[in-house]
Parts: C-alpha cells; sequence; structure tokens
C-alpha cells in the first residue's frame, strides 16, 4: 500500500488558507478544498480543455480592458473552513494585482465545463457556492452523453433577494448574451 504524501495528511481542523498557501504550486493544480478536506480532481480530458481554452478566448476578446480572464485557477470562496474552486474559466476585475487571491468580489462570471466525474460538484456543490458567495453569473457547459460534441450552455444570474442562481437563458447553438460583456459565439465553435 501506497502512503499519502505529507502534504495530503490533515490537521484535524482541516487545511487552512496558509496551509493550502504553503504547497507546492504543482501540488495544488488537481486539488480543491472544501471544508478544509483535500477533494483530489482527475485530470480533464482534451475536449474539456478545448471548450474551456476556446470559451476563455472567446470571453478575453469581448472583455475588453475592464476585464480579465483565466481558465483553471484559484478562486477563493471562504477562508474558515477553507473553500478554494478551481472553475474551468474565471471572468473578473482587470484591476486585480497578479500577487493578491482572487475572492467573489473580483468575480463577474465562473464557468464550469462539466465531465462524468463532476456531475453532482457541477451542477449542485458548486453553484451553490458560487451563488452564496455571491458571484453574479455562472454558466455550466454539458455535452451530450451520446453525443459528447453537441452542446448544451445552462446560464444563471444571482438573485440578490434569495442569493441563489436563476436561469437566465439555455443554449444549445449560439450563445449571445450583453452581460457581464457582450458576446455572440456558437458552440460549434468550441470543439
Amino acid at each position: 500500500m501506497t502512503a499519502l504524501p505529507d502534504w495530503m495528511v490533515l490537521p484535524p481542523g482541516g487545511l487552512s488558507a496558509a496551509e493550502y498557501e504553503a504547497l507546492p504550486e504543482e501540488a495544488c493544480r488537481r486539488i480543491e478544498i472544501v471544508d478544509g478536506a483535500i477533494v483530489v480532481t482527475p485530470a480533464p480530458r482534451r475536449l474539456h480543455q478545448t471548450i474551456a481554452r476556446r470559451l476563455a478566448n472567446e470571453l478575453e476578446h469581448a472583455a475588453g480592458p475592464e476585464f480579465a480572464v483565466d481558465t483553471d485557477i484559484d478562486l477563493r470562496l471562504r477562508d474558515v473552513p477553507l473553500l478554494n474552486r478551481r472553475p474551468d474559466v474565471v471572468l473578473y476585475d482587470a484591476t486585480l494585482p497578479d500577487d493578491v487571491v482572487l475572492r467573489p468580489q473580483h468575480v463577474a462570471l465562473v464557468v464550469e465545463v462539466m465531465s462524468p466525474g463532476s456531475v453532482t460538484a457541477d451542477q449542485t456543490d458548486k453553484p451553490a457556492e458560487y451563488a452564496a458567495a455571491g458571484i453574479e453569473h455562472f454558466w455550466r457547459i454539458e455535452s451530450e452523453p451520446q453525443d459528447d460534441r453537441k452542446l448544451t450552455v445552462f446560464r444563471y444570474r444571482l438573485d440578490p433577494t434569495t442569493r441563489a442562481y436563476v436561469s437566465a437563458g439555455v443554449d444549445t447553438a449560439d450563445i449571445a448574451v450583453s452581460t457581464p460583456v457582450t458576446l455572440k459565439v456558437e458552440l460549434e465553435s468550441l470543439l
């Protein structure tokens, strides 16, 4: 039996923000922290990465100087107990210095590309966490189980009264939105 690396052995109260930040960068690339516990995420398939990268490119082109766009970066939703997610695509305030931890108040849009191993997290857990943190827009991209080259984008906006997401539309051919950026993208071009 293989022993866990030392960094995966959690203290009784779970991993703190300081302990997470002290981890080697290569360890952080495939983990998320939920209530102080380490959640290892499998490496996504190439198609998943292609969709995220191409959408990020489209968002970056549409965003202008106001927003920055990144893929697979840390988003600190809460410090205690530590809740740190790594969304597939994030649109956030471009004035944020590189050394500042990305937090919900900096973010305008989070996008998750759903994979077979992330259905519950992407459909239930993450949207609830992002909404509770006050992130105004959330999109989830799903592919058909029988045809992973047929995409559907579920778009949500935050209801400020309930602090829960409500549907802002479902797209099966193209995305055409005016908020948080003006964007028109044929879904086929993301494949």
